[in-house]
């Protein structure tokens, strides 16, 4: 048995590491109007607050965060161009509510209509997309609803990109929208867009101001979506980045669009006056460990974990401590967990880290044995 070593890299751990966890704030602890809510971290997912998250509503134009999110995967992807040119059909060119007027064979970029949909929320351009990208607004209902099962999120369907009609089918949830929001805020791409306050189409002919009116009152504001119908009543997913960390806060369901930027901010300041992003990777860089009868001598590691946990302001830097074995035997498999770095505060245990090797090790065969021998009794 090979004895385990235990590498101190920063402080020692103390106590026995109970879990630090944060606790999540409910409905009614900080006082907003939105019947549902909720405030989640970007880069983590870690949700600080949440009002009735899960309860099933018409999302409005907020919908449209789904639209915008597979144009930016398809840009990223380069499956589209920004200068790529969309013809805009004759049903896109019918869409009415909030829109830029398309007419039926009206040319624009990929550019211009994801701005047109991210800074004037414009259904036209939203279904003249959808069409370009999949062939029918039908097709790209049905990879958004596929979209959003990949990323968890259990209680939506999408009955079209825009949100305009109010549909019994057509739902999402305040937690849902979060998960949504925080994937296109992963793409820097998408605030290209989501923050501009006021531009222009058609050569400077058409006007556009953006209908998030937070861009102009809350320090940070990144976007993200607005939306309005009879039904969902006034809807908003707000984003906001500070010293490096982004909070999103979705409010549904609210009675004006002062309510909703109100409430919104107040979760996002809250968050910010509050929180930080702690760090789980400590500066120091990993040992290598020692490998019996490899190929090679010696086996790089890595964490196989996240990068940083949400902590309170006030909690204490980070104390790490690395556990690994003095040696492995080969065969080793790349990603094999060999280890783990604990990671607390104060003597809590914030996370548990595996360390996986960095790359794989065969093991020596007959031959190589022999000459590894030799090369031993020779000194080399």
């Amino acid at each position: 048995m090979k004895k385990i070593l235990c590498l101190l890299l920063i402080l020692p751990l103390l106590g026995g590491g109970r879990a630090h966890a944060l606790e999540t704030l409910r409905g009614g602890d900080i006082p907003i109007d939105a019947p549902s809510a909720i405030l989640m971290e970007r880069e983590t997912g870690t949700v600080l607050y949440e009002k009735d998250a899960d309860r099933r509503m018409a999302p409005a134009s907020v919908t449209k965060v789904m639209t915008m999110l597979l144009i930016v995967e398809a840009l990223d992807e380069g499956r589209l161009k920004p200068e790529e040119i969309v013809t805009a059909s004759k049903r896109a060119a019918s869409f009415g509510g909030s829109c830029v007027y398309l007419e039926e064979g009206e040319k624009m970029s990929v550019d211009e209509m994801l701005k047109c949909i991210a800074v004037v929320s414009a259904n036209d351009c939203a279904v003249a997309m959808a069409e370009h990208l999949c062939g029918t607004e039908a097709r790209f209902v049905q990879r958004m609803n596929e979209r959003a099962g990949e990323l968890g999120m259990v209680n939506t369907n999408f009955t079209n990109c825009t949100g305009l009609f109010d549909d019994d089918a057509h739902y999402t949830t305040a937690r849902d929208i979060a998960l949504m929001s925080c994937r296109l805020l992963a793409h820097e791409r998408i605030k290209a867009y989501s923050t501009i306050w006021t531009d222009s189409i058609r050569g400077g002919d058409f006007e556009l101001a953006n209908t998030n009116r937070l861009l102009q009152t809350l320090d940070g504001c990144t976007g993200l979506k607005t939306g309005f119908t009879n039904t969902a009543m006034y809807c908003l997913a707000a984003s906001a980045e500070r010293d490096g960390v982004e909070y999103v806060a979705v409010v549904l369901h609210e009675q004006s669009s002062e309510k909703r930027n109100a409430d919104a901010a107040a979760l996002l300041n809250y968050a910010f006056a509050n929180y930080r992003l702690c760090p789980l990777i400590p500066a120091e860089a990993l040992p290598e460990l020692t490998v019996d009868l490899g190929r090679q001598a010696r086996l790089p590691l890595r964490l196989a974990g996240p990068a940083c946990a949400v902590t309170e302001r006030s909690a204490p830097e980070p104390e790490y401590r690395l556990v690994l074995p003095e040696g492995v035997a080969a065969p080793v498999s790349e990603g094999e967990e060999l280890g783990k770095l604990l990671v607390t505060l104060d003597g809590e245990l914030l996370a548990e880290i595996p360390v996986a090797a960095a790359e794989s090790v065969e093991r020596l065969g007959y031959f190589g044995l022999l000459l590894r021998l030799a090369g031993s009794m020779v000194g080399l």
